[in-house]
């Protein structure tokens, strides 16, 4: 079925490539699709449909052949109309029983008289038979079969900018691009085929020079220095402010545009008949896609259904290219294209006036196409004609070329107004949005002479819109060239006694369906679509919801403007499920120590956007060694962690006490500078949502941290209350600006002492102390802030110094600690010793309804404050009985369970009670220890509580005071006196 080469087919002909379809073998070209290359190979059966599980071929041929779907392991549901041919594959067609050629399933076209429209509406609510009649539903609804072994596939995404996006690069969207960049626009055309030139390459007439013009314009496109080409790549959706979501085959284009360009195009239309879906069958446009793109013969034998011109040059292509064409069936009385009806005439073509095809004749053994009965044809009178008199034109092909529906969706997500023009029997636009312009078919626009200057005028409009050109364009009229005659027919239907004429070839929806529903009042295009499923199917109504507009007009007595077109929505066309579960475009952030903890054999872990160490790997020891090891090492020695992911922020200015005072519960305008003091937000409800440490650094400069993930959202909280107080103080973001670390442990002040010129003792330097001081770094002396602060609960330093000396400072602390034996210390070495110390992680410990008094954080209000956001709020909480309360609690002695988990749940009396917040083996302590809301009722220490395991076992605890590890804090107080502990794991 191979043609002879014809300039600017796809394929390379020397380059042979095997596969299998249904366990056969087959081979076809490199750049051949699936299809062209099975068809290519004789195969005529290549799918079954949905529902009655009829023999299908190829229908469109442009990225919405659903009667082609085809699976190979687990890519599944794979268009094989464009998907490009691959060496290996072994391709099964989808929504079969038993294989396409014997499916078993085909008996329920026997039954279909018994599954009529909605029928899943009405029909098995029986309670006793419904769940029989549900499992037999679904094993045989659905299409491919999910593989759940199948690979994680990442998709990346990345982000686009240009002046101009054109969406469609066919004749009138080059011609746009083209004018949009001459006028020094920087343009991105993009296309969902897999070269540009679009039907400017296959709709040809048999004329040569029409294929010459659009190559020498393509040509033009792809040197042009302002204008980047994107084929293969599909233009999804539209969203607000013009950004476009460009889907390839393995990433997704955020594309951010000042004016988009929609030269979409349009989808050829199906005519209705009976027996319009058998194997052969096939719009006139996926004929001249075979013959030109792949060198495909469609058929051997030809009848063309023509309403419009394009059908007559359908079939001066096919004899151009070889193909016997026997007749021309025009649904018409008169036309305007009598130069190619002369043209097919005198090649031998009958030419039949005033006809339809009143059947589509199938072979009874295999379903494929052998000839078509050819009746008069008026659109006069009802939904329901037939014909008596036809007459039988055997042949293997019938090329539908009956009319066009704009691809309009972008347009309408756009928030375009359309208008239905009976000039060109479809919508078109009619009041588009600021930055959006049309061109071509999708603006009812259809000779290539046309197209190509309505492209040029949408280009510059566009680029006077992004500020270019000398503004000339900017007032030209948006009207579209008017068409010499509709390229649609208004009513390519013929109804038939014996139905089978089928609309929606996804759901297998005949004319019929449509009379049927609209009968039992589904009126609204909307509820006809959800009733019917008309346009619900894998190609989204691209074929059907043209026609089923017009059977609903015609049905209900109404103009197509007023029964108007079903919503578009995002997406445009199917992406598949691996693009939307990839990678997103949330934002990844990397400490300045990242290189150096990946020295360490760092083992990764997400903390909101940032990424951190969350134990470091030690070979032959696993997960849970190694974080005992490094918590061990810093209640026995010294440890060194990162904490450069803590919110940074300086408030400056003579009321910047007095901002804190109001932001936060505690008391700030005593605190002497020097010293820092613990610090917990609420927002206006009285829930905890941040906590972190205020060091004053002079009487009118505060710097303070919040949590890791609260960081930003703290930020803007902070600057929008200060928009409201107008306070004289200024609030500086410096997260980013500081690198920090926390040295912690017995031999902390040694290993700092090496580094710094200052008394590090107690009496000089005490516990919440803050100084500004210079550590050495080789030969240089670097400014840092040091922190007397202990989350870990021993002693230790926080220090922050310049992001560009952190790696330097880690450095050296490594260097200088060597002798100690330092160890660097992840996130859940961090979370055990914070929790031996009964210290809170707010947004872990605590959720959106968590206030102070609950999670034990009262001591840290100031209610004598005169104001604070929040304490309205906390007054009459305060009075209100507590219906919670956060309380430390310790599995029996011994007791070593990691069934425990954080959310399960406290019962008590067969009810929740509460749950838990964290829970760890403490090594140091000898025992599971964690945190835990309860009822107040059982909050004292020494009251037993029990949780519930995943598995449903009860396992009881006691509660216990908090701190559990050194409750005097005596470990914080000097460093000279404390006697390490053992390195054996005894009890503190």
């Amino acid at each position: 079925m191979r043609l002879t080469p014809h300039r600017g087919e796809w394929i390379e002909r020397n380059t042979r490539v095997d596969f299998s379809y249904e366990g056969k073998h087959h081979s076809g070209l490199a750049g051949d699709s699936i299809t062209s290359a099975l068809w290519a190979s004789g195969v005529r059966v290549l799918g079954r449909s949905f529902k009655y599980h009829r023999p299908r071929g190829v229908l469109s041929l442009a990225n919405h052949d659903v009667n082609v779907m085809l699976q190979d392991g687990a890519r599944l549901n794979v268009r094989a109309d464009v998907t490009a041919l691959t060496p290996g594959g072994n391709w099964h067609s989808v929504n079969t029983f038993g294989g396409v050629e014997a499916d078993r399933a085909r008996i329920v076209g026997k039954l279909a008289a018994f599954l009529p429209v909605g029928f899943y509406y009405k029909a098995f609510h029986s309670k006793r038979w419904f769940p029989r009649w549900e499992r037999m539903f679904r094993t045989m609804t659905g299409l491919g079969t999910v593989d759940f072994n199948a690979p994680h596939i990442r998709t990346p995404k990345r982000y686009g900018f240009c002046d101009v996006l054109v969406i469609g690069a066919g004749p009138s969207g080059i011609s746009a691009a083209l004018a949009a960049a001459e006028e020094g626009a920087d343009v991105v055309i993009v296309d969902e085929n897999a070269r540009v030139g679009g039907s400017g390459g296959y709709q040809l007439g048999g004329d040569d020079k029409r294929f010459d013009t659009v190559r020498e314009l393509e040509t033009t496109v792809l040197g042009h220095p302002r204008i980047r080409v994107m084929t293969g790549t599909l233009a999804a959706a539209y969203y607000a402010d013009l950004w476009v979501p460009l889907v390839e085959a393995t990433r997704i284009t955020k594309m951010r545009a000042k004016a988009v360009i929609v030269a979409s195009g349009a989808f050829e239309q199906p005519a209705v008949f009976r027996n319009n879906d058998v194997p052969g069958v096939m719009l006139a446009s996926a004929a001249q896609r075979l013959v030109y793109r792949y060198a495909v013969a469609p058929g051997k034998r030809a009848v063309v259904l023509a309403a419009n011109s394009d059908g007559y040059r359908a079939a001066l292509d096919m004899l151009a290219r070889g193909i016997e064409v026997v007749a021309v069936v025009d649904l018409r009385a008169s036309h305007k294209s009598e130069d190619l009806e002369r043209d097919l005439r005198s090649k031998g073509v009958d030419v039949f006036a005033s006809s339809c095809v009143v059947e589509a004749v199938a072979d009874k053994s295999d379903g494929r196409l052998t000839g078509v009965r050819v009746g008069a044809f008026s659109t006069q009178g009802g939904v329901r004609y037939s014909t008596t008199t036809t007459r039988l034109i055997e042949c293997d092909t019938l090329l539908m070329s009956v009319g066009w529906a704009p691809a309009a969706n972008l347009l309408y997500q756009a928030g375009t107004k359309m208008r239905f023009d009976h000039d060109v029997e479809q919508f078109v636009p009619d009041q588009l949005p600021p930055g959006v312009f049309a061109c071509g078919r999708v603006n009812g626009v259809y000779t290539l002479d046309s197209k190509l200057r309505d492209g040029a005028r949408a280009g510059m409009q566009a680029a006077v819109h992004c500020g270019l050109g000398d503004g000339e364009a900017d007032g030209a009229a948006q009207l579209r060239l008017a068409e010499w005659e509709s390229p649609s027919h208004p009513w390519p239907i013929v109804g038939h006694t014996s139905g089978k004429n089928f609309v929606d070839f996804d759901e297998d929806l005949q004319l019929k369906d449509f009379e049927n529903a609209v009968q039992e009042g589904f009126d609204n295009i909307e509820l006809l679509k959800r009733f019917s499923t008309n346009g619900m199917g894998p190609s989204q109504g691209k074929h059907s919801n043209m026609n089923g507009l017009r059977i609903l007009a015609r049905l209900t007595g109404k103009e197509p403007q007023e029964v108007g077109t079903t919503t578009a929505r995002p997406f445009f066309h199917p992406v598949p499920m691996s693009h939307l579960a990839g990678r997103g475009f949330n934002p990844e952030r990397r400490t300045p120590l990242h290189a150096q903890h990946q020295l360490l054999d760092a083992v990764w872990m997400p903390a909101g956007v940032w990424q951190r160490p969350e134990y470091y790997a030690v070979a032959g020891k696993d997960r849970a060694t190694c974080i005992e090891e490094e918590s061990l090492a810093v209640r026995n020695g010294v440890g060194i962690i990162d904490v450069g992911t803590l919110g940074k922020i300086e408030v400056r200015g003579p009321q910047a006490a007095e901002f804190l005072e109001r932001v936060y519960v505690s008391k700030y305008a005593g605190l002497k500078a020097g010293m820092t003091r613990y610090a917990v937000m609420c927002d206006e409800s009285g829930v905890v949502i941040d906590d972190g440490v205020i060091a004053r650094l002079a009487d009118d400069h505060f710097y303070f941290t919040t949590t890791t993930s609260g960081a930003a959202a703290i930020y803007r909280e902070l600057s929008r209350l200060n928009t409201i107080w107008q306070l004289d103080c200024g609030i500086v973001n410096v997260t980013g600006a500081f690198a920090a670390v926390n040295l912690a442990g017995p031999l902390s002040r040694a290993v700092l002492g090496k580094l710094v010129d200052l008394d590090l003792s107690s009496a000089a330097f005490p516990y919440l102390g803050v100084r500004v001081t210079g550590v050495a770094l080789g030969q240089n002396r670097v400014p840092a802030r040091l922190m007397r602060v202990g989350f870990v609960g021993e002693w230790g330093y926080e220090i922050h110094i310049p992001a560009e000396y952190g790696a330097a400072l880690w450095r050296a602390l490594l260097e200088a600690g060597k002798e100690h034996g330092i160890r660097a210390f992840g996130v859940e070495a961090q979370r055990l010793l914070r929790l031996e110390k009964g210290h809170v992680i707010v947004s872990q410990d605590t959720d959106g309804l968590t206030t102070p008094r609950d999670a034990g954080m009262e001591w840290a209000v100031k209610m004598d404050k005169p104001f604070f956001v929040g304490k309205r709020s906390l007054q009459i909480i305060d009075k209100l009985p507590a219906k919670q309360r956060l309380v430390g609690f310790a599995l029996d002695a011994g007791v070593r369970n990691a069934g425990l988990r954080e959310c399960h749940l406290v019962i008590e009396r067969g009810e929740i009670a509460g749950r838990v917040t964290s829970v760890a083996w403490s090594a140091t302590l000898q025992k599971t220890i964690g945190l835990a809301f309860v009822r107040p009722g059982q909050a004292e220490p020494g009251t037993r509580i029990k949780f519930r395991l995943s598995d449903g076992r009860m396992l009881p605890a006691t509660v216990v005071p908090t701190p559990f590890y050194d409750p005097e804090s005596e470990r914080q107080k000097d460093a000279v006196t404390i006697k390490t502990a053992a390195p054996r794991k005894e009890t503190a």
